[in-house]
């Protein structure tokens, strides 16, 4: 995977890796961990996602006749 930052967002994520003492991919797994446990706790998300779910459910059930 590929991740394309601007040139400030990537020397402060540097800074913060080195700071840390780690790697920036390190830093990008963290960031993607907090995002994701954010959305599990997002009631706005969790029921967008749920709607996301049952509309592709009935495509794939029409797909599947």
């Amino acid at each position: 995977m590929t991740v394309r930052l601007d040139p400030e967002q990537a020397a402060e994520l540097e800074a913060i890796a080195e700071v840390n003492g780690g790697p920036v991919s390190e830093e990008i797994r963290r960031a993607i961990a907090e995002h994701i446990e954010a959305k599990r706790k997002d009631k706005g998300f969790q029921a967008r996602l749920k709607d996301s779910i049952e509309r592709h459910r009935e495509i794939l059930d029409k797909l599947a006749r």
